[in-house]
């Protein structure tokens, strides 16, 4: 059986003006009293027998009713349609009352025209309206135009063929010890190799609502293979090649190729200063003086002494550093190597050595101090996350400062920061008394030379720009010690003893050891350090 929603109609006789009430049909719906009051209220009838009205529709059952609206004879009206627009205006619904006595019946031309002035002009859909024109169901809703949402296109994505992370730890030995033979740390391509490939971006489409606003897409994403040198790419751009076998790095979304240059002996006075592009590798030492600087990594076979050594990517020493309080060891990534003796050394990524002695060390990542003996004794060591060590510090007693938890940038820029706010606040002490001295002159009268008048202007002009720079130094200093001791993460492994005189820091809790600790791992406990055993 078919369903049909109950709806009404105006009848009009020679009496007056009558509503009749059609029951519904099947699973219709019923009338509501609020659609036939804004029904009239539309056309204009306001004087009529509300309760009557209300009797008329509770009673409606399964024959048609009709109660006596108005002793007015109102004018015929046609047949009419509704139009309610969403708010998105992506749709518009439509929906229809029956023509009076003698009203007359819409076509198709009737409805676009009331979605027209509705507004509607874009969406319209035909199929229902010829649907309505069909088979005329009243009272019921039918969607006469739909908006097209906008299609969503695709970001340009590049695929690298080669490892883009520079933070894979090397393997270990069962002694401990680095597996110079496996360190898997860098990216050896070939001459022809695909470096990489781009997929292109597929732009959106343009979508428009139902009063013809034109709907955009996301923006998407466009992507371009950049690269230096010894390179070419295909005639499309979309894939990278190598042009010369070496090493491939990812440094600021654009890809280089090196060869390593070859130290064959010692890097001294028969070679002065190294500056490469790439990787750098050196059979023999590093002399004391001599620096290295190279885009890439810088691998070392022999010692390194006082000289200084600056990679962006990782530093492998075979042997070790015996620094003379002079030399420096900077990596933008890890730091691989047997022993750090006397010297500075910062890395991006992880640390791992046999031994640390009387040394400035600071990693971003994990320092994992192993091998046979796996000592840190003397000086400051600091990671980010974590310290691994077999004995800290020595039986003499030796001062050795084990740190963990905050980004060792941090904590430098934290230390810089006081430093240089002291300062400026002692030169500020200096020129206040001065300029004071001489505005209390130029209140008594007295008659100042240009060049004192100048050295006023000028001190007034440092003294404020100073004031600006402590503030500004102050307002970073603070937002750094907030984050210094909101801090809480990291810990510290001593897998055989810490002696006394180890001082270990967890993010900015301090914690002295005065009795030999076996076994143990350092961990922060909220304002404390808890020992806990391994």
């Amino acid at each position: 059986m078919d369903n049909q929603n109950s709806f009404f109609s105006l009848v009009i006789k020679q009496d007056g003006t009558y509503l009749r009430l059609y029951p519904a049909v099947g699973n219709g719906k019923l009338l509501n009293y609020d659609e036939i009051n804004n029904y009239l209220s539309d056309k204009r009838i306001y004087d009529y027998d509300i309760k009557a009205l209300g009797k008329v529709i509770t009673a409606l059952n399964d024959h048609p009713i009709e109660v006596k609206l108005t002793p007015v004879v109102v004018l015929p009206e046609n047949e009419y349609v509704k139009i309610t627009v969403s708010l998105d205006r992506m749709c518009a619904v439509g929906r229809f009352y029956p023509p009076s006595t003698k009203g007359q019946l819409m076509k198709a031309e009737d409805i676009i025209n009331s979605l027209a002035r509705s507004g509607v002009k874009c969406g319209i859909i035909i199929n229902n309206i010829e649907s309505f024109l069909s088979d005329r169901k009243y009272c019921e809703d039918y969607i006469l135009a739909r908006g097209t949402e906008a299609t969503e296109g695709k970001d340009a994505i590049i695929t690298y063929n080669f490892n883009t992370d520079n933070t894979s730890k090397p393997k270990l030995n069962e002694d401990g010890t680095v597996d110079f033979h496996q360190l898997d740390t860098i990216s050896p391509i070939n001459k022809g190799d695909i470096l990489a490939t781009l997929t292109p971006a597929v732009p959106g489409k343009v979508g428009t609502d139902i009063s013809g606003k034109a709907l955009l897409p996301r923006k998407v994403v466009n992507r371009i293979l950049k690269h230096g040198r010894d390179i070419h790419l295909s005639e499309d751009g979309l894939v990278m090649y190598s042009d010369i076998s070496g090493h491939a790095v990812l440094k600021d979304g654009k890809v280089f190729v090196s060869n390593t240059y070859e130290i064959m002996a010692d890097v001294d006075a028969s070679t002065g200063d190294i500056v490469y592009e790439g990787n750098v590798a050196v059979r023999g030492n590093v002399i004391t003086g001599y620096s290295i600087k190279a885009r890439g990594d810088i691998i070392v076979n022999g010692v390194v002494e006082g000289a200084s050594l600056f990679a962006g990517g990782q530093i492998i020493l075979k042997r070790g550093m015996q620094g003379m309080s002079k030399g420096i060891l900077e990596a933008g990534s890890n730091i691989i190597t047997k022993f750090i003796e006397n010297a500075k050394v910062i890395a991006g990524g992880h640390i791992t050595t046999e031994a640390i002695l009387h040394s400035k060390v600071s990693a971003k990542g994990d320092i994992v101090v192993g091998g046979k003996k796996g000592f840190i004794t003397g000086g400051e060591v600091r990671s980010g996350t974590a310290i691994t060590v077999k004995n800290a510090g020595s039986t003499m007693g030796t001062n050795t400062i084990l740190e963990v938890g905050i980004n060792p940038e941090i904590i430098e820029e934290f230390r810089n920061l006081e430093r240089s706010i002291v300062n400026m606040n002692a030169n500020m002490e200096k020129l206040l008394p001065v300029i004071e001295a001489y505005k209390k002159k130029l209140n008594a009268g007295e008659k100042l030379s240009q060049d004192k008048l100048d050295y006023i202007r000028m001190a007034t002009e440092n003294c404020l720009a100073l004031r600006n720079k402590i503030k500004e130094a102050s307002s970073r200093y603070d937002k750094l010690h907030i984050e210094i001791n909101n801090c809480d993460g990291g810990s510290i492994r001593v897998e055989n003893i810490a002696y006394p005189g180890v001082k270990i820091v967890i993010s900015n809790v301090n914690y002295f050891v005065r009795n030999e600790i076996h076994y143990s791992r350092f961990i922060r406990d909220r304002a404390d350090i808890k020992i806990v055993g391994l």
